[in-house]
């Protein structure tokens, strides 16, 4: 009797935390989706929603709520309201979105909350909802592909001696890497952008599935890639916004990547590539390290102010000879609809640089569907 009551029990415990997850009241049956639509792959493990349907380009969310009395959904600039039934389940439908990644929120009582039914991203310097909006065919190269062989991403702690304390680091190594123990890989260190962190490249920037696939195609060479934070983490333990890694990336990352993971140690097999306010990261530790680093690459994050680029960062592009010597290359990328640096590019290379490569992601603005284009092309080109 005591059995049967224990499987009863935990029966019901399951069947409650499966509604729950689902978004679905107790004693309610979900619901089937409306034509088209299909759970969003950023969803937590039965959930129905939010809902996304890649023809139009929608989405729909469901927020159990009772006793709410407005809810919102902040989707891509916009807020919209949710209408409420009998059993205090909020509903709305977006209109047609951009495709890639998107954060959102859920407003309650005008409230900021995540919604419980998909995974946590941390963008926009807090943990977010995140939804994404399906590209066609030509969206498969940052996709899971189970007929190639998939590296691992390993994560790791560290000491920083310069700031006194332990830093975490995101490590892909390739899928060879543990059947060829005799052999040593080059590194691409790359960086996330503001607001969000050394998570983000692996999570919303796909960037295992981008990597395994050059490399399964013979497209890029095998390499190992870190992803580091690129905040500040000080003593009284708060993460700061800004700050200052170069001499971190460069005095204590770069010596404890090369004495834990089987490298190649010369300045022609490591490069640093990084998003936004990663691209400036990357450009203040290349340049201050011309002898660490002979690839470079920046995405949504070439920033030059004023009209003298010639003369910037103090003065390392004077030179054009001796910049293409040290450089292999200078690889620039942007989305067309974001602050656009060709004009700069165009007088770089007017100047005389000729290691320098501009690429344009078409149709998007300063969001990870820009930043996954943008690696998927750099990628190749380094190492060779």
């Amino acid at each position: 009797m005591k059995r049967i009551t224990f499987i009863l029990l935990a029966t019901l415990i399951c069947g409650i935390a499966s509604a729950q997850f689902a978004g679905v009241q107790r004693g309610q049956q979900p619901q089937p989706l409306p034509e088209g639509f299909k759970p969003a792959s950023t969803n937590t493990f039965l959930s129905p929603y939010p809902a996304v349907n890649a023809q139009t380009r929608q989405a729909m969310f469901r927020v159990v709520a009772p006793t709410a009395q407005n809810v919102q959904i902040d989707l891509s600039g916009k807020k919209y309201d949710m209408t409420k039934d009998t059993a205090g389940v909020w509903t709305c439908t977006s209109e047609p979105q951009v495709v890639g990644f998107h954060y959102y929120a859920v407003l309650i009582d005008g409230v900021a909350v995540m919604d419980r039914n998909t995974e946590a991203y941390f963008g926009s310097n807090w943990e977010s909802s995140g939804i994404e909006i399906p590209e066609g065919p030509e969206g498969d190269y940052y996709r899971f592909n189970k007929n190639i062989p998939h590296g691992q991403v390993r994560s790791i702690y560290y000491w920083s001696e310069i700031n006194g304390l332990e830093r975490h680091i995101n490590v892909y190594v390739p899928a060879e890497y543990e059947q060829n123990p005799d052999k040593k890989y080059p590194v691409l260190y790359l960086v996330h952008g503001w607001g969000e962190d050394e998570n983000g490249w692996s999570n919303q920037g796909h960037m295992a599935n981008i990597m395994d696939g050059l490399i399964a195609a013979g497209k890029a060479v095998p390499m190992i890639v870190v992803m580091p934070s690129g905040d500040i983490k000080t003593n009284s333990d708060v993460r700061q916004a800004s700050g200052d890694v170069t001499k971190i990336y460069s005095e204590n990352l770069i010596p404890y990547i090369d004495k834990t993971f089987r490298t190649k140690t010369d300045k022609q097999n490591r490069a640093m590539a990084g998003l936004s306010r990663g691209g400036m990261q990357t450009t203040m530790t290349v340049f201050a390290n011309m002898d660490k680093f002979a690839w470079m690459g920046t995405f949504s994050g070439f920033f030059v102010r004023g009209d003298d680029v010639i003369g910037a960062f103090n003065g390392v592009f004077k030179d054009p000879a001796a910049f293409d010597k040290q450089m292999n290359l200078l690889f620039i990328s942007t989305g067309t609809e974001e602050r656009n640096p060709k004009d700069q590019v165009e007088k770089l290379k007017a100047h005389g640089i000729k290691n320098i490569v501009f690429h344009e992601s078409q149709g998007t603005a300063h969001e990870w569907l820009t930043w996954r284009r943008a690696l998927n092309e750099f990628a190749p080109r380094i190492f060779k």
